[in-house]
């Protein structure tokens, strides 16, 4: 029974810890632009050589 008066106050902790780092997040727009940083890793680069197809290596 003493467990639950140290774990009430740690959660309530943790819990004002994950609003504080939301509200952190949210101030320094973290959560502007959701969709561009999904599309990156699918964008050609222009220093990388392009990949070779398949088709081409059973010739």
């Amino acid at each position: 029974m003493n467990i639950i008066l140290l774990l009430i106050p740690l959660s309530l902790a943790l819990l004002a810890l994950a609003v504080g780092a939301f509200f952190w997040a949210v101030n320094h727009a973290q959560f502007d632009d959701l969709d561009t940083p999904a599309l990156s890793p699918l964008a050609d680069e222009a220093g990388s050589p392009a990949p070779a197809s398949p088709a081409a290596d059973r010739r």
